[in-house]
This record gives structure tokens, sequence and C-alpha cells, in this order.
């Protein structure tokens, strides 16, 4: 029997994973989450160019989407170029006012007022524009009040300095609490398996929350991209349930959840999955959640393609109980799929268990 055939039976004893995908197709959600989509194909000088023109136009979104060591790179080298540029500034103003010709900056001569006291060179220059920024506190260096360019100078010098701290300071306040560091925590098994859930075929997929913080208003969907005549992709929505809550947001949200739907004659995937059709799919899954205290959303994503969808399996119990009645949860059984067979009676208890309230002692 060749593999595309043993998919097709859900009646077999071992667990399936057929891979009829082509070869050729690429995902467009990767495993954890981020769009696989690639922009179109160009010359090297078109692509940076368009890079540029994106960035100019969303320079927020940008730095906010960045990797942490990028935008540390960009937290340091936009403050290095503000002192570089003022630093030149500064030095100017010294050279057209005539202050690098003055000798001792203490007794000028008669009728010469000096900007910036003892900027004699461009590294003092430099010194006093990381000062000025900063608000460090003058020494020796230090404007004239009778030099109403250098106040001018030093007044356009603090408010953009204060205008880029902001700039920098929202971003990275924007990085650490942006809803996708706080999914961290949710993890998708990296399977999903078909079997038999409540007495009918499902697809079921698990989550779980690695973190002790709960969430809670816990919703999962799904969207289907498959392939139709004439449109290359045609979306479809699933829908997935959690035991007997139905449509309804899990409450509470501490320890795997596994998620199923229904594989009726209605469903978008019981042609791929029980009828055997060739035609190619991705199923791309949604978590959405709300943190518990703050409220602050989050929400994951993770999708499937048909090879990784095991067939007549059900997931081994990832909830029991240790050797002093407290619950635990396996985090090496999370994704494990086992085949569709009545279980052992030594086993511990177990939640949410896809119609096995019973899991060996050895699992």
């Amino acid at each position: 029997m060749t593999t595309k055939s043993k998919s097709r039976a859900l009646d077999g004893k071992a667990c399936s994973s057929p891979f009829l995908s082509s070869p050729h197709h690429q995902r467009l959600i990767t495993k954890d989450g981020r769009c696989a989509l690639q922009s179109p194909s160009g010359s090297w000088c078109e692509s940076l160019r368009r890079a540029w023109i994106l960035a100019l136009q969303d320079p927020w979104g940008l730095l906010v989407n960045l990797r942490w060591r990028w935008t540390l790179l960009a937290f340091c080298s936009s403050f290095l170029a503000h002192w570089l540029f003022f630093a030149c500034l500064w030095y100017l103003l010294a050279h057209l006012n005539g202050d690098l010709d003055v000798q001792d900056h203490d007794a000028p001569p008669e009728g010469h007022v000096v900007c910036v006291k003892y900027i004699t060179s461009f590294t003092a220059a430099f010194s006093f524009s990381l000062e000025t920024q900063l608000t460090i506190g003058y020494g020796t260096m230090y404007p004239s009040g009778e030099c109403p360019s250098g106040i001018a100078l030093l007044a356009v010098q603090m408010l953009l300095g204060l205008m880029l701290e902001a700039f920098i300071t929202g971003a990275f306040v924007a990085k650490i609490a942006r809803p996708q560091k706080q999914a961290a925590a949710i993890q998708f098994s990296t399977r999903a398996v078909v079997g038999q859930h409540l007495g009918q075929t499902c697809l079921m997929i698990r989550a779980t929350n690695v973190l002790q913080r709960p969430l809670v208003d816990v919703k999962v969907s799904a969207v289907l991209y498959a392939e139709r005549e004439g449109q290359a992709l045609h979306q479809t929505s699933l829908d997935f349930y959690l035991d007997d809550l139905g449509q309804q947001a899990c409450p509470f949200f501490m320890f795997p959840l596994t998620f199923y739907h229904p594989l009726d004659h209605q469903s978008p995937l019981h042609p791929a999955l029980c009828e055997g059709s060739s035609t190619h799919f991705e199923l791309v899954v949604f978590l959405s959640a709300f943190q518990e205290g703050t409220g602050d959303s989050c929400k994951k994503r993770t999708s499937y393609l048909r090879q990784e969808i095991e067939f007549n399996c059900r997931f081994v119990p990832a909830l029991g109980f240790d050797s002093q009645g407290r619950y635990t949860v396996s985090t090496q059984h999370f994704s494990t799929a086992s085949s569709n067979e009545p279980m052992n009676k030594d086993c511990v208890g177990q939640t949410n268990s896809d119609d096995c309230n019973r899991m060996e002692s050895g699992c």
C-alpha cells in the first residue's frame, strides 16, 4: 500500500503522515507565526531602494518590528550621529566666531565675545555636544549669554535631542509591551492529529501556556488556504471547539488544552483529509487571549501543512499527578501522538484528554 493510500484510511492502527503536498509549495506562515510571503523579485538595487522608501514612510513601525540587536544598534547610532552632527555645528560656530584663534579664553581680546568657553578643537566640540545632550552639567566649557547664535544653537540641540529620546524610549516600551512578545509563552503542538473525539472524527491541535501567569478568555480559530479553480489560494474559516464549551471562550488557560474541529461533510477539510483529495492546503491557526490582571491582549498563530497531520491518532495526555497528588504537566509529551487504540488501565487522571481519562504511568 502506498503512502497516499495509507493516509486516506482513518481506520488504520498506525499513525501515518502523508507527504502529498508538492515540494514547490512553501509556507505562508512559519511554525512560529511569522509571515513567509516573499517580496516581488527584482534587482538588488531596486529591492534596496524599495526597502528605504518603506522605512522612510513608516520609521516607527520599522523600529518596533526590528530584532533587538538591530534596535540597539539603531539606538546607539542615532545618538552618536546626533552628537557628531552638533559637534560639527559647535566647531563651525567657534571657527566663524574666531574662538579657535583666541589663545586664552579667560582673557579674550577686547571687544571679542567667546560663544563657548574652551572649544579649541573638534574633540572639545564633541565633548560639549555630549554634555549638552545628556545635561551632565557644564564645567570649564559653557555657553556665553552674550552670544545669541550660541544660545540659538543650544536651544535647537536640546529640542531635537528631547524628540529623539522620546522616540527611542517609546519604541523600547512598545517592543517590550507588544502582544507578540506577551504571546511568547503560548506554544502549539508541532503536529495536528485526526482521530475520534466525542464519538466523531475530528482534527485536533494542542496549545499550552508555559508560564505560571494564567491567561483568560482564550479563543481559537483557523483559516484554510487551499487551491481552487481560478484562484491560487482560497480562504475559508474553520471553527475550533474545546470540550463542551462550544464556541464560548475558555475562561482559564494554564495547562495544555486540546481544540478540535469536526470533520463532517460540511467541513472544508473533509475532502482533503477524509476523501483523499490531493489539493494543496495550509491551515493557519490563530489563538487570542488576555493577560490576567492587566487585560493586555495576546495573539499567537501557527500553521499546519498536510504532512504535519497524523491520522488515526490522539494526543498523549500531558497533565497528570505526581506522587504527592499535585497536578503536573509533562512537556515532553505535549506534542506526542499515539495510535488510537484502547489505553492501559494503569494510568493517572487527565483533564481535557480527548476521550481518554487515563494515561499510562510510563508516559
